[in-house]
């Protein structure tokens, strides 16, 4: 049983505590409400949730805490089931009550650690009472009279955007045109100089040193993109993972707040472990961490991401705001592990650059560069035109491996919300 070995302290509970201790105006009790209600009435099982559970039910049966919720009967709950989570519904209403040490310490704690270390873990008690949530500056770039924000490292994502926005101006990419085979070619090398870089440099900033700024500086990128050739495809190390139980959640309110949030468990349902009688839906993120096998082809011995006690590791979330005049026009992030930053890179792009309507920004095709591959991965029903101008480019072109990323936004537009979500996730 090794189920339990990738299972990292849990930080939602601290995080969201700590943003509603800095911003909250109603009671911690009142924000934890919708989610109790949900667990103890039944929540409605939408497509993409039938569809991963009828699709992965011999993985995720295993675990009875699972089955008991999502597979009534021993069947995989279909689209319009009711579904109710007494045993986590009882956890949320404690975490209501006496705030995140009834999580981080008492039965709810102990409950977690027996459960891992049953399936193999290390999660100690200690563990979860020394957990910090940490508030870090994001990382900002100007961009054509846009103010961009984004998360700065231990997540990669912010990287992979603002090297972007350093690499290209609105006018070189206007006159590409958003749909053609030079402009993704051009964005794609783009991103694989951000994914070498993280391969290379990027692990938790207690752990590691280096400089975030001046790897993604004007004038690092200035050298850079005198090597991007719209005639020529460079390997990723030459330059310079999965994660599915992701969720984002982009909002905003009347008096002109706005918050760009992504959680996760990492892969689909983390571990697939649940806490025996906390029903805590366990996370397998220290699969986050870089093998140093991953680390050889970059020439290096070791990966700066590497597994270390108390350490976090790198991720592809890239939450993102944008604002325009001291006022946020743009709320975006994504899931699909490391087709988030590829994501979301792509569609700040075309928002800022060419002002693409909201719901077909989320809607339109993407392209996807993976990080240990060599090739560009374009979703089906891409024109036949496409991949044959990347392949001419010197692009090795293939399908997107799989269709569950999405992207949620909020854009404002003349002071008008639009909000949009993915149809790839039922939207």
């Amino acid at each position: 049983e090794q189920r339990g070995k990738y299972v990292g302290v849990p930080g939602e509970v601290a995080g969201l505590f700590m943003l509603h201790k800095k911003y909250g105006k109603r009671t911690w009790k009142q924000v934890v409400e919708p989610a109790i209600r949900a667990a103890k009435k039944g929540f409605p099982v939408e497509s993409h949730l039938a569809k991963m559970l009828s699709q992965s039910a011999k993985t995720l049966m295993q675990d009875p805490g699972i089955a008991a919720v999502y597979y009534p009967n021993g069947k995989p709950a279909a689209q319009g089931n009711l579904l109710k989570n007494p045993k986590l519904a009882a956890t949320l209403e404690a975490i209501a009550e006496h705030g995140p040490e009834a999580f981080y310490q008492g039965p709810i704690a102990e409950d977690m650690v027996s459960s891992v270390k049953a399936a193999g873990g290390a999660l100690s008690l200690d563990d979860l009472k020394a957990y910090k949530p940490v508030e870090r500056k994001p990382l900002s770039a100007t961009w054509e009279g846009y103010q961009v924000y984004t998360m700065p490292p231990p997540s990669a994502g912010g990287l992979m955007l603002v090297e972007a926005l350093r690499l290209f101006k609105k006018a070189e990419l206007v006159k590409l045109g958003r749909d053609t085979g030079a402009y993704q070619h051009l964005l794609a090398e783009g991103m694989r100089g951000a994914i070498a870089d993280r391969a290379r440099y990027l692990g938790d900033p207690a752990f590691e040193k280096y400089d975030v700024e001046k790897l993604m500086s004007a004038a690092r990128m200035q050298v850079r993109r005198k090597k991007i050739s719209l005639h020529r495809t460079h390997n990723i190390p030459r330059f310079g993972l999965e994660e599915h139980g992701t969720h984002h959640l982009v909002t905003s309110d009347a008096a002109g707040n706005m918050v760009s949030l992504t959680t996760t468990v990492n892969r689909l349902f983390g571990a697939k472990l649940t806490a025996t009688n906390s029903g805590v839906q366990l996370n397998d993120e220290l699969d986050d961490f870089t093998a140093n096998k991953d680390a050889a082809a970059f020439g290096m011995q070791q990966s700066p991401n590497r597994a270390r006690a108390g350490a976090r590791p790198v991720s592809s979330m890239t939450p993102t705001i944008v604002v325009e005049n001291g006022a946020p026009v743009l709320g975006i992030g994504g899931s699909g592990g490391t087709t988030i930053a590829t994501n979301v890179t792509q569609l700040v792009l075309a928002r800022l650059a060419f002002g693409v309507d909201p719901q077909k920004l989320v809607s339109g095709r993407r392209f996807y560069v993976p990080p240990w591959k060599w090739y560009i991965a374009l979703e089906k029903g891409a024109p036949k035109s496409l991949w044959e101008d990347l392949e001419a480019r010197g692009e090795i072109v293939g399908t997107m491996p799989f269709t569950t990323s999405a992207v949620q936004l909020i854009a404002i537009e003349k002071g008008r919300k639009v909000g949009a979500a993915d149809p790839r996730k039922t939207g």
